[in-house]
């Protein structure tokens, strides 16, 4: 049985750990030749080994998400590996589980999180939509998160979350005319390295508001944006999919009960 993905390309960012890691598996298992491109060259070489241990096909380019030297040389590269970028999934992203109010945090911290999570996405889909519109086709997927669709603690990410949807709509709505479809996807409490990083009393604090009764799992994560990737999801653009175990209604649930 021939994969989604059979015969495709993919980029991952992020791809050392977490969802990007499950996700750059989860695409070479369903037949694409995946690129991995992550700041951590150690951790992600152990995931071009164990992708290509099981018969797939994927290279690691080192590559950090908001530095646009890097992205080019990533788009780069894969063209010249490949020949073409079938599908993209701009997953790089760092966390904001830091318990400081608003006007406690700093500025550098801001411009830090800033230059990733959202301007990183744009470098990233920049230079992907180049070569797409050049091709006639492609699939893009960024990584939001539940934070981009509503207020939740942390605004640096909140806010950063919130460009990638608006990012994505933007580029759904002028692409489409080329045969390239751009969505985003919004996960909720995810066990993955960042969620770890956030306060424990937070991390409970979302928890008890999954209908679900439990967090997700990058895998589970990694099977939609396949699916998004995949001719399956054919017609869909701009769309910004939520996979949270149903915490969007925990937290209205939550607001109402009060």
């Amino acid at each position: 049985m021939r994969g989604e993905l059979e015969g495709k390309v993919a980029v991952v960012t992020g791809a050392s750990s977490g969802i990007g890691k499950a996700t750059a598996i989860k695409m070479a298992e369903s037949g694409a030749k995946v690129v991995l491109a992550a700041r951590r060259e150690a951790e992600s070489q152990e995931v071009v080994e164990q992708i290509t241990g099981s018969g797939g096909e994927a290279i690691f380019v080192r590559t950090d998400a908001s530095d646009e030297d890097d992205i080019r040389n990533l788009m780069a590269t894969t063209v010249e590996t490949y020949g073409r970028i079938d599908c993209a999934f701009n997953n790089a992203g760092r966390g904001d589980g830091t318990p400081l109010r608003w006007h406690e945090q700093d500025v550098e911290f801001y411009d830090q999180t800033e230059a990733l999570n959202m301007r990183g996405v744009w470098l990233c889909m920049r230079h992907q939509l180049a070569q797409m519109v050049e091709q006639g086709s492609g699939a893009i997927v960024n990584n939001s998160s539940v934070a981009g669709l509503t207020g939740l603690p942390g605004p640096a990410y909140t806010a950063t979350k919130h460009g990638v949807i608006g990012l994505t709509r933007t580029a759904a709505m002028h692409y489409g005319k080329y045969g390239i479809r751009v969505n985003v996807i919004c996960p909720g409490v995810i066990d993955t390295p960042i969620i770890a990083g956030v306060p424990d009393e937070i991390g409970e604090q979302f928890r008890q508001r999954i209908p679900l009764g439990r967090s997700g799992t990058a895998d589970e994560i990694a099977e939609t944006v396949v699916f998004m990737c995949s001719d399956r999801a054919s017609y869909m653009t701009g769309a910004a999919i939520t996979v949270d175990g149903g915490i969007m209604q925990g937290i209205v649930h939550g607001i109402l009960d009060k």
